[in-house]
């Protein structure tokens, strides 16, 4: 078992393959943390905490031993009201209105396995060997109220999962205030917090500054995760690099609201916590019922940024995303979104899909506009059937001559929303979120269907079922482009309006458990504005998401890099669109654009019956070489050589799990003058072997190719690009 109790310490020590994770009951009563880092066997892991009487500003909970306070102990799970002042990670209100919660340990068990948390996504183990379970049990004596605490262990993955669920054991409702997942006390202050931030078509930067004292925080308030904050926080040492040094990830199995952060206390010890947001949440918990938070995957890596991006890249390829595709190479696709808009008849899609064919693409995507009365995005969302002025034949007649060409064909959606000018909205005006009395936000003219109603979840599940069975749909994107506003429900009651948020979200994951079910020969991509929802809840239900609306090939070094500080490259959808780019203006050669886009599931997205002779040559030769690639890049080990966050280049490559093959891409931003002679020095290879330069006659060294590194041309235009393949001999 990779999980200890030792009675006689009442001391709990978790241990994966390099991480250890403990914490201890004080008097037997109270969970305390004590250690989590690199392995150790843990010897003398009790005493690892240190107690004394700190000042009179921190009370004492018993008052026969004064350094013991909950002010300064380190938590496992903190409580509000009862003299830790610092952020507690749940509050629960009584029917007397008080706040204050004592919980104290009542049981616990370890199991093996994994198990499943009952309507919400989470990590999994495909057998019990693979993980195991710690679950203990607190209670309020008072009130009757048992909050669980559940930790997984991951045995070779080295990760940690933590959620807790709330069970009403008394006879009195009671009313969730606040329930975070998790909380860790760390006894000292001296990292830095880094976290991914940014706007829709600029996801994900990366930002990094020292904690300070007081609350550093990030969250969504937005219904979704968002395009502004990423559900994900690292603490770094400092000093901490991409390869080395202490990191300690954070990352939350949810869509909606959360916040995520640092609190520094006056000890200067740092509380990292992560949950629901507790902004316009609330949940009244009947005697009887049981609340379930989401889970929330704990990462520690000695090896940097890097080696803790790695560990988050395995397992949620192989133990997060499900399904058919999860270990399957994706196709090459052109989506004909910015090639036509809304304007397109069936004979103009298969001009392009004939083009696909012939340069060796293997799926055709039509988006938006092929349903309802959809020429601009100002109606139809909602009514999903097909426009027989665009299309007379329907999809049946597209998808019939897109497989004459050889390439199956994928369909794009917008299901959870609801246009003002629809059917459906016609219908069934209470069917979006809305509070009586109060004007209705639109967002691109479009209002936000009420997922917490089972008869909207079934309506979607019908009706985006029915258009699946219609036809040989092999793709799905799956968009959402816009956020919730007058967040309220029809059928809710009004002690419970502010439920509907969470509840939206578990309707959604009802809604994706049923469609993704049933139809598993269909792969699935999840897309809100491009990278507005891009986090693990997602990738639970679709194992890619479309990255960013963003398709610039400068631009996409940032997001591309940022969101593989956490999810694999084979969640990550990048194509190859036009010039000057639709978001930003800017020109960058076919070449450049190709070697962005194959560090991703590689795509086109632009009108390929506009290309020349020329243009159809390169676009050849990159499919081609992507194909032979592809396995790699989906499924190989990911290093990151060179930051666009710190330099004029950027750089990054994926070696194969047996390392003997190997891609590395290397990008200039700008050309300047007289610049030094550029070198990278590669990762992750065998220093052993030896590895040809795919191309040429010249063999390196692994141990020369990361020592000392290899020169990269001295390019004399912006945008410049080269991709370099390595095969050991």
């Amino acid at each position: 078992m990779t999980i200890q109790y030792d009675a006689a310490r009442q001391l709990f020590h978790l241990q994966s393959s390099s991480t250890s994770y403990a914490f201890e009951l004080i008097e037997g009563r109270y969970p305390s943390h004590l250690y989590w880092g690199r392995r150790i066997r843990g010897n003398q892991l009790h005493t690892l905490a240190s107690r004394q009487e700190r000042a009179s500003f921190s009370p004492n909970p018993l008052p026969e031993r004064h350094e013991i306070s909950f002010d300064t102990m380190p938590h496992e799970y903190p409580s509000y009201g009862n003299s830790d002042y610092r952020t507690p990670a749940f509050e629960v209100q009584y029917a007397n209105g008080s706040t204050v919660t004592d919980l104290r340990y009542e049981s616990h068990e370890i199991v093996q396995g994994k198990p499943s948390l009952e309507g919400l996504p989470a990590t999994y183990a495909e057998a019990d060997s693979e993980a195991d379970t710690l679950r203990v049990t607190l209670r309020d004596s008072l009130s009757g109220l048992a909050v669980m605490l559940t930790y997984t262990v991951f045995n070779e993955l080295d990760a940690i999962t933590r959620s807790v669920s709330f069970l009403n054991e008394g006879v009195e409702t009671v009313t969730l205030k606040r329930v975070l997942s998790m909380s860790v006390d760390f006894q000292h202050d001296r990292y830095d917090m880094l976290h991914l931030s940014g706007s829709w078509a600029r996801e994900r930067d990366v930002f990094r500054r020292s904690l300070r004292p007081g609350m550093q925080s990030i969250e969504s308030r937005r219904g979704s995760s968002s395009h502004m904050q990423n559900p994900f926080v690292a603490m770094l040492e400092h000093g901490a690099t991409e390869d080395y040094g202490d990191a300690y990830g954070v990352n939350f199995v949810y869509s909606g609201n959360f916040i995520g952060g640092v609190e520094v206390d006056q000890f200067r010890t740092a509380r990292l916590f992560m949950g629901i947001n507790p902004f316009d949440f609330g949940w009244k918990l009947e005697a009887g019922e049981v609340f379930q938070a989401p889970e929330a995957v704990l990462v520690y890596s000695p090896d940097g940024l890097g080696g803790m991006s790695r560990i988050y890249h395995e397992l949620y390829r192989t133990r997060l995303c499900r399904g058919t595709f999860r270990d399957s190479v994706r196709p090459v696709l052109v989506n004909n979104w910015e090639a036509t808009y809304f304007n397109f008849d069936a004979d103009k899609l298969e001009a392009i899909a004939e083009v696909g064919s012939e340069l060796g693409m293997e799926l055709f995507v039509l988006d938006d506009g092929w349903f309802g009365r959809r020429n601009s995005d100002n109606s139809s969302l909602g009514d999903w059937f097909v426009d027989e002025r665009k299309l007379p034949g329907g999809l049946k007649d597209v998808v019939s001559r897109v497989n004459k060409l050889g390439m199956h064909f994928g369909l794009w959606f917008e299901p959870e929303m609801i246009s003002p000018d629809s059917e459906l909205y016609r219908n069934n005006p209470d069917w979006c979120l809305h509070v009586p009395g109060r004007y209705r936000t639109q967002g691109r003219n479009q209002l936000v269907l009420d997922l917490s109603r089972e008869d909207v979840q079934q309506y979607l599940i019908d009706t985006v079922s029915d258009v699946l069975r219609s036809a040989p749909i092999t793709y799905v994107k799956w968009d959402m482009n816009r956020n919730m506003t007058e967040i309220g429900s029809a059928l809710l009651p009004a002690d419970r309006q502010r439920e509907t948020a969470h509840r939206y979200m578990l309707g959604l994951y009802n809604v994706l458990e049923s469609i993704t079910s049933a139809f598993t020969n269909i792969l699935f991509e999840s897309c809100s504005g491009g990278g507005g929802r891009f986090d693990p809840g997602m990738l639970y239900y679709m194992p890619q998401t479309w990255t960013s609306d963003n398709t610039d090939a400068v631009s996409r070094l940032r997001i591309q890099y940022g969101t593989s500080i956490v999810y694999p490259i084979s969640a990550m959808g990048a194509h190859v669109s036009e010039v000057p780019n639709h978001q930003v203006g800017r020109i960058t050669s076919l070449e450049t654009r190709g070697h962005v886009a194959m560090s991703g599931n590689f795509g086109y997205e632009l009108d390929l019956t506009k290309f020349t002779d020329e243009e159809k040559g390169i676009v050849r030769e990159q499919i081609i070489m992507y194909k032979a690639l592809r396995e790699l890049v989906q499924f190989g080990d990911f290093y990151r050589l060179l930051s666009p966050f710190e330099g004029n280049q950027s750089s990054w490559m994926s070696v194969s799990k047996n390392k003997r093959e190997a891609m590395a891409v290397y990008v200039q931003v700008l050309n300047e003058p007289h610049s030094p002679f550029g070198r990278i020095k590669l990762k992750g290879l065998d220093p052993s072997l030896n590895y040809q330069l795919v191309g040429t006659d010249r063999v390196y060294g692994g141990d020369e190719l990361m020592y000392a590194g290899i020169a990269v041309p001295l390019f004399h235009h912006d945008f410049a690009s080269i991709l370099l393949q390595f095969v050991a001999e």
